[in-house]
Formats: C-alpha cells, sequence, structure tokens
C-alpha cells in the first residue's frame, strides 16, 4: 500500500537519547488527555525509571495511560516498574509474552495528545551498552501536525489487538473521534508501518521507490544491513547511474554471525562503486536514509530479514528539503569523523581466510533464513 503524504507538518530530528528523552518526557507531562507508548525494550535503568515515573504522574492526573512492550526486547522490565504503572492507573500491555516466538513488535512509537514520536530509540540509557562503547548512535522525529492522526490511529488499532489476544477486551480504546489535528507547519510527511497483513512491504517498498528515483546521492545509515536481492539490486544500478550511493554501517561487532554475513556482501557493492563506512566511534542503532537531499525515512526498521520480513515496525518518510538537509549533515559528519572508509582495493586484497569466514557467515545466516522460513531471496 503507497504512503499517504500529509502536509503541514512540523517535524523535529532528535539525535540520540540525550535529545529524544526530554522532549518524549516534555509531551508526556503535558498531556492530559491520552498517552501511548510503545518499545521494544524497557530497561530498568535510570531513563527506565525516569519515563515510568513520568508516565505514572500524567496517569495520577487522570490521562488514559497505555504502555505496550514486546516481550522479549522487555523481558526483563523490572516487575517494580508493572507495579507503580498499576497503581498510578496506567495499563501495561505485553506484545507476545512467549519469548519462543520469531514476530516481534519493534516499534518505537510514542502519543501525547497532539504530539507523536518515531524512531529506533528504546526505553533505554544511551550509556547502557555492554560490551560497546557508549553513547547509542540513533535518531527519533517529534511530529506536530497532521501525521499525528495516523501516528495515534496505528497505535489505537495495535493496542486494541493486543488486548484482545491477552483476554483485556474492556482495556480496548475507542477512536480518537474525527478531531485531526491542526497544521503547524509545511512539511510533507508519511507514516509507514511493517506488519504481517496489508503492509508486509510498505517499509522496503518505500526504499526502492526512492532508490530507483535517485538522480544525485542515496544515504543509508542502518545499524543491521543484511539486504535481500532487490534491495541490493537497486542500490547496484543507482550506483551504474552515477547516483553517489553512501552506506554507514556498524563498525563494532554486537552479533558475530550477522556481521561476518554483513561483510560477505562488502565485495560485489564495493566494485559497483558503492561507498562503505563502518562507524566506529561509539555503538551504532540508527536506521534512517536520505535520498537526493529531499528524501528521509527515520524509524524503528533496519534493513535485514527481521525487520523486512517478521517484525511489527514504524518509519516515517518525509519529503523535506529542510529536513532531509538537517539528517544528512548529521550523517555526514558521522562519516567525516566517527567511521573509517572501507578501500576496495584493500578490501579486494584481503587475506583468503578472513573472505572464507565471511561467506561462512553469510551462509550461517541464510541457513536460519531457510529454517525459520523468512524465504530465499537473500
Amino acid at each position: 500500500m503507497a504512503a499517504e503524504f500529509l502536509t503541514g507538518n512540523r517535524l523535529t530530528l532528535l539525535r540520540s537519547g540525550v535529545e529524544y528523552f526530554p522532549a518524549l518526557e516534555a509531551a508526556i507531562r503535558e498531556a492530559r488527555n491520552a498517552v501511548f507508548l510503545e518499545t521494544y525494550i524497557y530497561s530498568g535503568d535510570a531513563t527506565g525509571k525516569r519515563v515510568t515515573r513520568t508516565l505514572c504522574d500524567a496517569a495520577s492526573r487522570g490521562a488514559a495511560v497505555h504502555v505496550l512492550v514486546d516481550g522479549f526486547g522487555s523481558r526483563d522490565m523490572p516487575e517494580a516498574f508493572t507495579r507503580e504503572l498499576r497503581e498510578a492507573g496506567a495499563r501495561l500491555l505485553v506484545f507476545r509474552p512467549q519469548i519462543w516466538r520469531l514476530r516481534r513488535m519493534h516499534r518505537k512509537l510514542a502519543v501525547a495528545d497532539h504530539v507523536a514520536f518515531i524512531g529506533g530509540i528504546n526505553i533505554i540509557d544511551d550509556a547502557d551498552t555492554p560490551g560497546q562503547k557508549p553513547p547509542r548512535h540513533d535518531f527519533a522525529v517529534k511530529i506536530e501536525g497532521p501525521l499525528v492522526g495516523p501516528v495515534r490511529r496505528e497505535a489505537e488499532r495495535l493496542w486494541n489487538r493486543v488486548a484482545l489476544a491477552r483476554l483485556r477486551p474492556r482495556w480496548r480504546v475507542r477512536p480518537g473521534g474525527n478531531h485531526e489535528p491542526e497544521a503547524k507547519g509545511g512539511q510533507r510527511a508519511a507514516l509507514l508501518v511493517r506488519d504481517n497483513l496489508r503492509h508486509r512491504r510498505s517499509i522496503e517498498a518505500a526504499y526502492l521507490a526512492a532508490m530507483e528515483a535517485a538522480a544525485e546521492e542515496i544515504i543509508i545509515a542502518n545499524a543491521y544491513f543484511l539486504p535481500g536481492r532487490r534491495f541490493r539490486r537497486a542500490l547496484v544500478r543507482a550506483a551504474a547511474r552515477r547516483v553517489r550511493v553512501v552506506l554507514l554501517l556498524q563498525g563494532r561487532v554486537e552479533y558475530l554471525v550477522l556481521h561476518y554475513a554483513t561483510r560477505a556482501l562488502y565485495g560485489a557493492l564495493l566494485e559497483a562503486g558503492v561507498e562503505i563506512h563502518e562507524y566506529t566511534r561509539s555503538f551504532m542503532h540508527a536506521k534512517v536514509a536520505v535520498i537526493d537531499g529531499r528524501w528521509a525515512t527515520v524509524g524503528s526498521s533496519n534493513i535485514d530479514p527481521f525487520s523486512l520480513m517478521l517484525a511489527r515496525e514504524a518509519n516515517v518518510v518525509v519529503e523535506d528539503r529542510r529536513f532531509a538537509g538537517r539528517l544528512r549533515e548529521q550523517l555526514q559528519a558521522d562519516i567525516e569523523h566517527g567511521a573509517r572508509v572501507v578501500s576496495r582495493k584493500r578490501w579486494s586484497h584481503g587475506p583468503l581466510w578472513r573472505r572464507v569466514s565471511y561467506w561462512i557467515g553469510y551462509g550461517l545466516a541464510r541457513l536460519a533464513i531457510g529454517v525459520f522460513g523468512l524465504g530465499g531471496r537473500f
């Protein structure tokens, strides 16, 4: 299904938790009607405590507070948080508490009355990066204007589905009404979600369409990058059209097999003229892109089988030169000051054993994809 773009929005790009959490907490403090918060990870650290306290305060003053967490990602959410939310009058639901289920809720989405947020930032302290250098490098978008309406309706829709699945029919919410948020600016944007019904390939399709139309430049920053053939071919075709194609990828090892599988793709991409940079300044968690300085996306979706074929995801797509320009400036600075370039010459002359290990990783990743039934176009 094609994205429905709405004009009249004011969009604020937020970089990492240092900008995101103050904005999120301020919006929740000002909410008088309803708050929805969806997150994959809900940590018991200082950030989790602060957000929980803010949600409890909102519920105590009469706002209807709805918190939806993933059963796997938030399996370590402290019981004390659950108790505090319940005692304050907030409602908490768990998406698929069976941790062995593969289809997860990976969205990071919030709505507080007429303000919404979408991005890749979980409820977790940026400095909490075990085995990695902090802080996390990530992005979110604060949304004001008409696009808040679709974001809220999507939050209500998923909340109601989970309430029924968890045998809480009385917790279902009525739609927020026909009153749409008024215009706050002049920016044009759309909400894209990935689910397993009507929107199975919405986010991937938006990427592909934008890349096929690119005339000057594609910059993609993505933490977990293992695209399928169609995505890789779109990158190669763009490079063949003399479009500058730049990938900013995770330079630090988090998941060894995925790290090796991603690197198995480097050779063909470099030969096609794609620039690859590995971010090493800190732990990278971003899922963003800018194309031709006017199209941008920020959200929760990685470019890997988990995000593109299994998980529930949410991205904002923006058609606005000012917003895209700011994101591009930040990514360009990250490339210049926080990343190492992957040289085509050095890569092609690397030791054979290293390249073999990457292809073993790719083979293991494909085997896992086949075992779990994700399809074979990778």
